[in-house]
């Protein structure tokens, strides 16, 4: 039942490391954007806030670990459940600004963009939530399903024995070897020509 399970290690390699690049943008950016004028208020380097708790520090590490499980797992049951929490933790990050005024108030968490353009509110809004979010669940569900088009187990490789080598001494000796039979020759009759008798018949024709 093991080997049933088991995949390799490869299958989820590329997709897990993007998982934790992504997950690591989304828990540190919040922290370091404000350092190259990219944040969200309160756009003040390592502010710490109930609102990036929630919206951004938990979720990415959610993402880092299913990522992480991507890379290490060689069981199909370990790598499902890190693209699944990769991708759970990526729709949080779509929703939940979306979501928070149902439980605080009716004001939304995450605060909003310090962008001084709309462009820059825009990509902001993007990179912090939505395109991170979007992103993150396309990837991890591109792992899942290439994890789901493994075939069941990894085909056991058969080892075939080396073959043993006659020893020297149990080798046949040549003069105990069997001559081959040889059977007699055979001649094949011919008829021989009869120029003996070509004489006696000119003698004959010349006396008549």
């Amino acid at each position: 039942m093991a080997g049933m399970l088991q995949i390799r290690r490869s299958r989820g390699a590329a997709s897990g490391f993007l998982l934790v690049l992504l997950g690591a943008w989304g828990a540190l950016i919040p922290f370091i954007g404000p350092y190259f004028h990219y944040a969200y208020t309160p756009d003040t380097a390592w502010t710490y806030t109930t609102a990036r708790l929630w919206l951004e520090i938990l979720p990415g590490a959610a993402v880092f670990l299913g990522g992480i499980l991507l890379i290490i797992a060689t069981g199909r049951h370990i790598a499902l459940f890190g693209a699944l929490l990769a991708a759970a933790a990526g729709a949080w990050f779509t929703l939940g600004p979306i979501l928070s005024p149902l439980w605080n108030n009716h004001v939304p968490l995450g605060g909003s963009p310090a962008g001084t353009t709309v462009f820059l509110r825009i990509m902001e809004q993007l990179g912090f939530y939505s395109a991170l979010g979007l992103v993150i669940v396309f990837v991890a569900a591109a792992a899942f399903g290439r994890i789901l088009s493994v075939p069941s187990g990894i085909p056991a490789i058969e080892t075939i024995p080396p073959t043993e080598t006659i020893p020297a001494e149990q080798t046949v000796p040549a003069e105990q070897t069997v001559p081959a039979r040889t059977g007699p020759t055979l001649t094949l009759p011919f008829r021989r020509a009869r120029t003996e008798a070509l004489p006696q018949r000119q003698a004959r024709t010349e006396d008549s």
